[in-house]
């Protein structure tokens, strides 16, 4: 797909002035310099409004890392036009986030229609959170989970030995542990690869100089024995002048880029804040002082769209159950004394409380809270060690798609006994506006472990209120507990009496189903955020005539023996799931029905890859949304 920038934006993009530098040049004349800053403002001011109009539909974004890192962005265009022959010319970025750099490259380049910007990360754009190749056009790279395209960009330089690669990175990034290896492995073979680091002592909860004081990029690159090229990421011939050094030095090089996140932005520099996306009247009041009226009167004109959709069966309280998560845990430690807290309980954080529900949990109880930065890995591994003795636990927390990077750390805690209780937030895709490399589709392989003396549990709780109970019940069982939460609120789920389904006296069995409707026509089964758009579905279909049941499985690895034994006598069987078909329930869930001779017409509704991106509500998910369900159970019943 090819288009012409057109006026419709409201930022004149046909300003932007193609340059060609020479990197063999390491000054700039004046007019060089000029064009430079006249294209770095032009772009700051253009990536401050399109992903604000995100900020405004709700559908949130990041401001802060693609908009500080765009000076070195456009001396790297420069130099992809002055000497096209000596570069590969793609952006490569290990901090996935700083996507609308991408998606801005991708329109100067002419290979995007300027006004799709005016659509960052809505549903059906194709301009999700993360670049993803394939999917928008102009984007060269899939980028997602911070630290994991360095490794990976190292073999693309090997792919072309004759050519210099830049990597764009950050502080955060660097602090995970494949990009240790990454560096040791572009030194032990000379590879040309520049990594070009956006270092501003700023991840999303908090500044590496406090929660890591030991970590110093300089020291840390230095000491695996990449070439150091340190300075001022906003004095611009400084920057040109580091990086002119580094193409013309053999084997890999760190230029290290030293300013404060989102500089210049009054409000908002050297804050946490600025690594999302910027708050609306920020970006109204920055796009006013640099005379772009256009621009911040369309963001004052941008509707936040509401959700008309109601769900049979469902109340109208509305919580967040990654929230919830939190605020049961707050509970329980209140009840212990300090003494007993503190020995037996600690909390461990890889920088996303705010998104997990460990926040409540540090401002309450700091005593046992460790903010251990973006190292999912090693973070897991500490709460287990804390964890390995009776009568301890450890608490971690992070994004479901991280899950999968620590599946080797699970299995080392499970072979010492490790009590470990996990609560891994953004599971499915349901209400992410977002793509592949943030969904958590793969919940399921938490649960890897031999069968013998098996204690790891899976819990998916649907409302906030079996969230609360599924923590209490499940706090002080030994062993490992993964509990899953989706991004987004849920609905309170009601009886069909339309009573609160899990009130007043409800407490939560492990590896107990629910019967949330009992039917004869066949049974769907379902989970989490699934499950209230499963009930609407069944409820509407019982209005029909069709009398269908729904069975709730929080607990998603092991059989309830009765529940399984109900539902495969029953005349179909159909799952729903946002979880990957491949991995999730009901993958398994046929075989159960099998191995123990029930032969029901079964069938499966889950994600795939071609499913992800957007609102839900706005982009059904490949036949989840109760309309999808429906259409699903008629054709089993013929």
């Amino acid at each position: 797909m090819t288009a012409t920038i057109t006026n419709s934006f409201p930022i004149d993009l046909d300003a932007f002035q193609p340059l060609a530098l020479d990197p063999d040049q390491p000054s700039l004349s004046a007019s060089q310099r000029e064009a430079l800053n006249a294209n770095i403002q032009l772009c700051r001011d253009a990536i401050i409004f399109f992903t604000a109009t995100g900020a405004a539909r709700g559908v949130g974004g990041h401001s802060g890392g693609p908009y500080d890192t765009v000076p070195e962005v456009m001396i790297l265009d420069a130099f992809f036009r002055g000497a096209p022959d000596r570069f590969l010319p793609v952006f490569f970025d290990e901090a996935g986030h700083r996507v609308a750099t991408q998606y801005l490259i991708s329109v100067l380049r002419g290979e995007l229609p300027a006004e799709a910007l005016l659509q960052y990360r809505a549903a059906h754009s194709r301009l999700p959170g993360h670049p993803e190749l394939g999917l928008t056009p102009g984007v060269q790279f899939s980028s997602g989970r911070l630290g994991h395209l360095w490794p990976f960009v190292n073999g693309v330089a090997l792919a072309h030995p004759g050519k210099t690669m830049f990597c764009l990175g950050s502080d955060g990034a660097q602090q995970e542990g494949d990009d240790a290896e990454a560096a040791r492995f572009a030194v032990a073979h000379g590879l040309n690869v520049k990594l070009v680091i956006d270092d501003n002592d700023v991840t999303i909860a908090g500044h590496p100089s406090q929660y890591q004081p030991g970590y110093d990029l300089e020291r840390t690159l230095g000491g695996h024995g990449l070439a150091i090229l340190c300075g001022d990421g906003e004095d611009l011939d400084d920057l040109h002048g580091r990086l002119c050094r580094a193409v013309a030095s053999d084997g890999p090089v760190a230029v290290i880029n030293k300013r404060p996140m989102a500089v210049g932005i009054q409000g908002l520099e050297g804050s946490t804040h600025g690594h999302d996306v910027i708050p609306v009247d920020l970006a109204i009041s920055y796009l006013e002082q640099r005379g772009q009226d256009a621009a911040a009167s369309y963001l004052k004109g941008i509707v936040k769209p509401t959700n008309p959709a109601t769900f049979l069966g469902s109340g109208q309280k509305l919580e967040a159950n990654r929230n919830v998560f939190g605020d049961a845990v707050v509970e329980i430690l209140g009840a212990m004394t300090p003494e007993n807290r503190k020995q037996s309980v600690l909390v461990v954080d890889s920088d996303l409380e705010g998104s997990c529900g460990l926040a409540q949990i540090r401002k309450a109880h700091p005593e046992i809270f460790v903010s251990g930065g973006i190292m999912e890995r090693a973070n897991f591994s500490a709460a287990a060690g804390f964890g390995m003795e009776a009568g301890r636990q450890g608490i971690f927390a992070t994004f479901s798609a991280f899950l999968e990077m620590i599946i080797s750390e699970v299995t080392m805690a499970r072979l010492n006994g490790a009590n470990v209780l996990s609560h891994f937030s953004h599971a499915g895709i349901d209400d992410m506006a977002d793509n592949t490399c943030h969904f958590g589709l793969n919940n399921c392989f938490a649960d890897n472990g031999l069968e013998e003396e098996n204690s790891t549990r899976l819990y998916f709780p649907a409302d906030a209120a079996q969230m609360k109970a599924c923590v209490k019940a499940v706090f002080a069982d030994p062993g490992l507990r993964f509990i899953f939460s989706t991004r987004s609120k849920v609905p309170n789920l009601l009886d069909a009496a339309g009573n609160e389904l899990h009130g007043e006296g409800y407490s939560f069995e492990s590896g107990k189903d629910e019967l949330v409707r009992e039917g004869s026509a066949g049974y769907v089964v379902s989970f989490g955020e699934c499950l209230y758009r499963a009930l609407d579905a069944v409820e509407r279909l019982r209005a029909e005539g069709l009398d269908v049941g729904l069975i709730n499985k929080p607990t998603l690895n092991v059989v309830d023996e009765a529940m399984l034994a109900r539902a495969g006598a029953s005349p179909f069987v159909l799952v729903v799931e946002s979880f990957n078909r491949r991995t999730g329930l009901g993958s398994r869930y046929g075989t159960w029905l099998l191995e123990r001779g029930f032969t029901p017409r079964y069938s499966h509704l889950g994600t795939y890859r071609e499913g992800c991106g957007g609102l839900w509500e706005q982009f059904p998910h490949q036949g989840l949304d109760p309309d999808g369900i429906i259409s699903h159970v008629k054709g089993m019943l013929g």
